[in-house]
């Protein structure tokens, strides 16, 4: 069995310190053990009023990343030491930006600001922007209804930088391969995990049994339409013969050759949309976004 820091017997009693030292409702506490693999706090802390962090020793600068996220409102209550015992601190996250983690504990972190819900196709404005031309929040609300993502979900992406980042917020519980052959857009990949607070995406450069064989097995694929679409499909439909694919092209020949693509790697439930958005501007005139194909399908391929 794994060995974790903090067991049911610890976590239980930072529970009853904080119940006796705060008038928290602790049935609405969101607990987080960010020890373990693939914990984003920043996202966890956004989205929920109360949650109770376990860390331990030596994240020097997790308060700034907090703040720089926008969390600087939030109050953090928490004690000197590493065991739940003796008195009780609070200071308001912006505060606490130049101190780090010296020893594993917990502490509770209040938002009042908190969202409930996760609101999937977020604003353009939101990612770093480097050298990557974003699809429209619009369509990118398309793809992830498509994709169905779930919480424990390990999703492969390949040349989708915001569909990534989208698809980590909401599996929090799996893992993100980000398929990045250009050296800048891994950068700015790069930049948008340090800018989200994200710890379960892992970067690579390229798909093929090699890169792939320290990554888990992914559940779904998301690849923007390429040169090298059937290589990626002979390699994840290996590793995974019943894995879910989904699509993005803005090449009709794509589109209309898939079923044969789809034939060759055992894809069955082909479905094919294309999407249409156009925008008033301030001329009171249309600009309409390019309009891509969004195809989708299961595999259940025999080796």
């Amino acid at each position: 069995m794994e060995q974790h820091l903090f067991t049911n017997e610890i976590i239980l009693s930072w529970l009853q310190y904080f119940a006796q030292n705060t008038r928290i409702d602790l049935e609405r506490v969101k607990m987080l053990d960010i020890t373990r693999k693939n914990k984003n706090v920043i996202p966890m802390v956004e989205s929920h009023r109360a949650t109770l962090v376990f860390t331990e020793a030596g994240d020097k600068d997790i308060f700034y990343r907090m703040w720089t996220a926008g969390l600087g409102d939030c109050e953090v209550w928490y004690n000197e030491g590493s065991e739940p015992v003796g008195p009780i601190c609070h200071d308001k996250l912006s505060d606490m930006i130049n101190r780090g983690i010296n020893a594993s504990a917990g502490m509770l972190i209040l938002n009042p600001n908190a969202r409930n819900t996760y609101k999937i196709g977020m604003d353009n404005e939101n990612f770093r922007r480097g050298s990557v031309h974003y699809v429209g929040s619009e369509i990118r609300s398309v793809i992830l209804n498509k994709m169905q993502v779930e919480l424990q979900d390990d999703i492969c992406i390949i040349s989708g930088e915001s569909i990534a980042v989208e698809a980590a917020l909401i599996a929090t519980e799996g893992t993100v391969i980000a398929v990045e052959y250009d050296g800048a857009d891994r950068m700015t990949m790069e930049e948008n995990i340090e800018h989200f607070g994200l710890h379960n995406i892992q970067v690579i450069d390229h798909v093929d049994a090699e890169t792939m064989k320290d990554c888990p097995v992914p559940s779904l694929v998301f690849l923007v339409a390429s040169a090298s679409m059937e290589q990626e499909l002979d390699c994840l439909t290996r590793l995974n013969p019943q894995i879910s694919v989904v699509i993005y092209t803005l090449d009709f020949s794509v589109a209309a050759n898939i079923e044969s693509t789809f034939e060759k790697y055992g894809i069955r439930d082909r479905e094919v949309i294309q999407i249409s958005v156009s925008k008033l501007n301030n001329k009171n005139s249309f600009d309409q976004q390019p309009a891509p194909w969004i195809i989708s399908g299961k595999a259940a391929r025999e080796l």
